[in-house]
């Protein structure tokens, strides 16, 4: 924990000031110790270099279990791809010099997929995630000097209102247990003239036909050891038969919708082996969370006008959300 983040950090209950108490430090980074506030008379433990202000199992525990296993498969940095880059700035529709010197929140970082783009453009930037996640994303990240890393809810962020410059979030809000307040939480962190943008799963009438939606009443209350070793066990058979169905003419988008797997077939980026490899990480993704809400444009617009954004692009039809907060 690096003093630049000490010195934004607040108690979340209370929004009062934290006192350090550091029991191991190096090159005057925090890596373990506590985090005090003395107003609620409660400490808040800091490990392997990161603040926690959650316990460990909570909703999102399965996602600590995928991003630790899978923590570099969707890092461009690590991959060699540009595909996280390519769909940061196209949904977040920043470039660099607007980011360049600014304060950033990442909200729902998971292994640092996006922290690995937006830390490019000389901005200080910190990943928030309620999952273990965040260790896997300090693995990944460690030598960025200016990525911060905390283990926090949504609900109780431990920092001030309109303490960021710019704020994103991006496939993270579907996997909340309230959705709406996830937004207005998001809009909350941002200062008067600063920019949010978020991508939501869109609902349309027929989005709870889609096939994964048949298996979730099951698969999310399976251990996810369990689960991980089934779709592992079925995806020799699944991958080659999709490998097929999800390329014929006319037909590709009906079998998707049919078939809960994620197998990327027209991503020219990915070899045979990587697609393989992201085939079982998303599909682990789209069957083992405790929650999966898609929702409508208007309302993920609701909560976000309701906290200041005001709504000024809008693009792949209503998924991607981005404004300004009006002073």
């Amino acid at each position: 924990m690096k003093e630049a983040l000490l010195n934004i950090l607040v108690c979340p209950k209370c929004k009062g000031p934290l006192d350090s108490k550091p029991t191991e430090t190096a090159d005057g980074d925090v890596l373990t110790g506590v985090l005090a506030c003395n107003s609620c008379v409660v400490e808040y433990g800091v490990s392997n270099g990161i603040p926690r202000f959650v316990e460990p199992d909570n909703y999102a525990t399965s996602f600590g279990y995928q991003w630790n296993l899978f923590r570099k498969e969707q890092i461009d940095s690590f991959n060699g791809t540009t595909l996280s880059a390519d769909r940061f700035w196209s949904e977040t529709g920043w470039g660099r010099e607007q980011m360049q010197g600014k304060l950033v929140l990442d909200v729902g970082c998971g292994a640092g997929r996006f922290l690995d783009i937006s830390s490019t453009a000389d901005a200080d930037v910190v990943g928030v995630d309620i999952s273990g996640a965040v260790d896997a994303a300090k693995a990944n990240l460690a030598d960025r000097k200016n990525v911060h890393l905390v283990q926090a809810s949504i609900y109780d962020l431990p920092f001030r209102d309109g303490t960021f410059d710019l704020a994103y979030c991006i496939g993270v809000v579907q996997h909340t247990p309230d959705t709406r307040q996830t937004l207005a939480s998001i809009a909350e962190m941002v200062k008067p003239g600063g920019n949010v943008a978020v991508t939501i799963y869109p609902r349309k009438p027929w989005t709870k036909l889609y096939s994964k939606y048949w298996l979730r009443p099951v698969t999310k209350r399976m251990q996810k050891e369990t689960l991980l070793k089934l779709i592992q066990a079925v995806m020799p058979v699944a991958f080659p038969i999709t490998n097929v169905l999800f390329r014929v003419p006319k037909l590709s988008r009906l079998f998707q919708f049919m078939i809960p797997v994620a197998n990327y077939v027209h991503e020219k980026q990915l070899s045979r082996d990587q697609r393989y490899s992201w085939a079982i990480l998303d599909t682990f993704d789209m069957l083992s969370p405790a929650f999966d809400q898609p929702m409508t444009e208007s309302e993920a617009r609701e909560p976000l006008a309701a906290g200041g954004i005001e709504i000024d692009r809008v693009t792949d039809a209503g998924i991607n959300l981005a404004g300004r907060k009006l002073a």
